[in-house]
């Protein structure tokens, strides 16, 4: 295709000589080009009405007009045109610019007389290319060097990487006694700002100081930039504040320094003052403050300056196209991200890495690896970021296979050692469940760092290996690698899964000594371990040492609703709210808990209501408790209303409704909501048939009660555990089935617990089954010999068996032990004020007119055919009258 600059070469050649050219360019409209920043001062261009040699050269170098040149050159050979030095050195800059660097290297080496810009020009173009070794080689031999020598190397040595190296030319500079100027001041800092290297930026700082290079807006900039990479953001602004004048460099440098600190604010605020004084904004500088408003997560100031980049036609640009839509992936805002992206005329890998990272962090796993379908149909390539991204899709969808085939793409690529990419293929094993995977590839590992073993730890952790997890953060500390907040996360929830105190204290110790004691993060995992341990004043302490979080207030609220101290649990979230934290989905799911153990059901509609105005009832953990918290107060009709109304039901909101059912004793109701559960094609799991079982029990239908027990395994895979034995011990017990329901505890594959005896005991008086009942008692005893209730029961027992020596003895075994019987207790909550009773308690305020009406009651009942059992009672005034007797 022709282009201009390629017609008005021609032009030149036709006036230079008489005989005809054939035109290779039929469309032309001239262009005119500067001449190279090489050229010596004391170098003049020869000016005539016709083009030069040395004209047409710089031509083709700024049009990178490769076969022109040639052509130009090829003339120039024929013509018998001896070239000055100042001639060969714009064709040797023409090669170079045209990436040809082995004719550049041979016009150099072919020159009778060379001087200092000849081999400035051939360093430049060895170090662009990445021949550093010859580049060095060709400034080694060079017979004299100026500051541009000096400065070409230690630029191609930042350029490619080698910064230590760059440095060492620096030094050696002014050893060589050559003065540096204000560009190798900016390329060093620049070399400081990739290190980070503070104390070396401070001294080359000095050093521009005492040259006053400091308040040139060049040198300035770069030591803006360095401060601000080697995390001293005061510095920065102080040397930016300081400088007489101020372009869009500088400004940029300190606005990219602030986003690199973390201080996104301070990022924005400095773009309005840019603004103000007039400022154009450059590429670099939007992908700044987008970066701001991605760390902020405000979207609506990212949409503003989204139309800003539009109105100054930078949307079109890659770099800004970029950074736009890791903004709006960032705010999760996945769907204008994909805009952007599908409107962008150029994409680079950047932009792909910013799409696949985001789809992956928004929970979007397959359109994330849809994606990373597409770049590898487009030829682009890949990168750590890439594959780390792809591999973190996978491990969110759980997607092993997928995992697998990435791993093998990574073998089979130049990333098989990178550290990144294999602790992205630790952690898709981690959490698809494969820890003998993840063990694998962590012990191939050639370089581990912090990442590496967290990922590791954190995948024990996830798939319930306690002790694996205390076990590798002990070979951590052994290798000498400093654990970080994540590494004390992941052992504190291992401590607190295993109600380890021990070792939870210890580790606690270690991050007091590790100076992390006051870290938000861990401050919520150390309150979270002691609640799960039971040491709630301790995570009380801990709790309000630390700034509050909400992972801290969940802990603390969550622990003491573990531990059955519901009232409490209350009080910390109405202190939560006058604090002024703003509950989440798990907060309000823990507070409902807690008031459906009381049956405070009140409470519970007002948390509901905020639910609602928070715009947080379409979450699926928030929907079950609800379900579960209704039918725990008793109120079926909203328990279902809220079941029919959840827009999406997972296994949990199942299981809620079929056990509100079952533990309401509409067992038919909890059948046929697990008949529509398997319709909607919802894997049961445990507590399913837990409450299946339970249903079962309440109807008395003992056939389908086992017709359910044995398709847990046969149709689910799943093996019965001691819950189900329970049940199934409670409903071949009420079909009068006593003897068949102690063959089955005797048969099961694991010791039986006190719960399930004490379920069989019961089964025992509702039979009057002394024999049966004696040997559950006397296994409870085993198991807890200071069980009252087993006594009471057993002595019920033989009351109604009419053995009175028996009963006797129990009442006789009770007093030496010093046992009593727990009193009853019930409570009502009524106009927002919970009123709790105990057996024969006559505390309460009104307890004349309690007592009044329960003799009503009383009466009423006897009238309707009511006779209380009085065979055999309990109580603290017989006790007290045998005694006296």
């Amino acid at each position: 295709m022709a282009t201009p600059h390629h017609h008005l070469l021609h032009t030149c050649l036709t006036r230079l000589f008489s005989f005809p050219l054939k035109p290779l360019y039929p469309k032309p409209q001239p262009l005119f080009f500067t001449f190279s920043t090489l050229t010596r001062p004391n170098q003049t261009t020869p000016t005539a009405n016709f083009k030069t040699f040395s004209q047409l050269f710089q031509q083709c170098s700024h049009a990178r007009a490769l076969n022109p040149g040639k052509q130009a050159h090829a003339r120039m050979l024929v013509s018998g045109f001896e070239p000055t030095v100042f001639v060969t050195n714009c064709l040797i800059q023409m090669y170079v610019k045209c990436w040809v660097l082995g004719y550049a290297a041979k016009v150099f080496d072919e020159m009778p007389q060379r001087d200092t810009v000849s081999w400035n020009t051939m360093i430049f173009g060895y170090a662009e290319s990445g021949e550093m070794g010859s580049a060095q080689a060709c400034f080694d031999a060079m017979p004299e060097r100026d500051v541009v020598s000096w400065n070409s190397l230690i630029s191609g040595y930042l350029q490619n990487g080698e910064c230590l190296k760059a440095i060492d030319v620096y030094v050696k500079m002014g050893g060589a006694g050559v003065g540096c100027d204000r560009t190798t001041s900016a390329v060093v800092l620049k070399a400081c700002a990739v290190m980070e290297e503070i104390g070396l930026g401070t001294q080359i700082h000095c050093v521009a100081v005492k040259m006053a290079f400091d308040i040139d807006v060049f040198t300035g900039s770069a030591l803006a930039d360095m401060y601000g990479k080697c995390k001293r953001l005061d510095c920065s602004l102080q040397v930016f504040r300081e400088l007489p004048e101020k372009n869009s460099v500088s400004w940029g440098a300190v606005i990219a320094g602030s986003v690199q600190n973390d201080r996104f604010a301070m990022g924005i605020e400095l773009f309005n003052e840019m603004q103000k004084a007039g400022i154009g904004v450059s590429q670099s500088t939007y992908a700044s403050v987008f970066r701001s408003c991605a760390g902020l997560s405000a979207y609506s100031l990212g949409t503003q300056l989204h139309g800003h980049a539009i109105k100054t036609q930078f949307h079109s640009d890659v770099v800004v196209g970029t950074a736009t839509l890791d903004m709006y992936a960032k705010c999760d805002s996945v769907g204008d991200a994909r805009k952007i992206f599908n409107s962008m005329p150029n994409r680079s890998l950047q932009s792909y890495n910013a799409m696949v990272v985001g789809y992956a962090r928004n929970g979007q796993g397959f359109e994330a690896l849809q994606l990373f379908m597409l770049l590898r149909k487009s030829g682009i390539g890949f990168d750590e970021i890439t594959l780390s991204g792809a591999l973190s899709a996978c491990a969110m969808i759980k997607g092993h296979l997928e995992g697998l085939q990435l791993q093998g793409l990574v073998v089979k690529s130049s990333f098989r050692s990178n550290v990144c990419v294999t602790n992205a293929i630790l952690d898709m094993y981690g959490k698809c469940g494969d820890v003998l995977g993840a063990s694998y590839v962590f012990d191939e590992m050639v370089r581990r760092d912090a990442v590496s073993w967290n990922a590791i730890i954190a995948a024990h952790g996830q798939n319930e290996n306690k002790e694996e997890t205390l076990s590798c953060f002990v070979c951590m500390l052994r290798s000498r690698m400093e654990p970080d907040e994540f590494t004390y996360g992941s052992v504190l929830r291992a401590c607190a899964g295993q109600h380890s105190l021990n070792h939870g204290m210890e580790i606690h110790s270690r991050i007091i000594k590790s100076g992390m004691g006051m870290n938000l993060f861990i401050g919520g995992a150390l309150v979270d371990m002691y609640s799960k341990c039971g040491m709630m004043e301790e995570a009380e302490k801990i709790h309000h040492r630390t700034e509050h979080t909400m992972v801290s207030w969940n802990a603390i609220i969550s622990g003491f609703s573990l531990l059955k101290q519901n009232e409490d649990a209350q009080t910390f979230f109405s202190q939560m709210l006058e604090m002024g934290a703003k509950p989440d989905n798990f907060t309000y799911a823990t507070v409902l808990d807690t008031c459906a153990n009381l049956a405070t059901v009140g409470l519970g509609k007002q948390i509901h209501a905020q639910i609602i105005k928070h715009e947080l009832q379409s979450d699926v953990y928030v929907t079950s408790t609800l379900v579960d918290m209704y039918a725990k107060c008793g109120n079926m009709q909203d328990s279902h209303l809220m079941f029919k109304r959840a827009p999406k039901r997972d296994a949990v909101t199942w299981n809620a409704m079929i056990s509100g059912y079952a533990n309401y004793g509409l067992g038919e109701d909890a059948l046929r909501i697990f008949d529509n559960m398997q319709l909607e094609h919802v894997e049961p799991n445990h507590v399913t048939f837990v409450s299946v079982l339970r249903a079962c029990g309440h109807i008395g239908n003992a056939e389908k009660g086992l017709y359910y027990f044995s398709t847990m395994l046969s149709d689910y895979g799943l093996k019965p555990q001691l819950e189900h034995y329970s049940c199934m011990v409670d409903i071949i017990g009420r079909s009068g089935q006593v003897d068949q329901a102690l063959r089955l505890i005797q048969d099961m594959p694991f010791e039986p617990d006190d719960v399930i005896w004490r379920t069989l005991l019961s089964i025992c008086k509702l039979h009057g089954n002394v024999q049966v009942a004696e040997i559950a008692a006397n296994c409870i005893w085993q198991l807890d010999p200071q069980d009252s209730s087993t006594y009471v029961l057993l002595s019920n027992i033989y009351a109604e068996a009419g053995m009175w020596g028996e009963v006797l003895e129990m009442r006789k075994t009770m007093r030496y032990n010093r046992m009593k019987k727990e009193p009853g207790c019930s409570w009502i909550e009524v106009k927002d004020e919970v009123h709790a009773f105990f057996v024969g308690d006559k505390a309460h305020p009104r307890s004349k007119e309690v007592y009044e009406r329960l003799d009503l009651l009383v009466v009423e009942m006897m009238r309707i055919g009511y006779r209380p059992e009085i065979e055999f009672v309990l109580d603290e005034e017989m006790e007290e009258q045998e005694h006296l007797e």
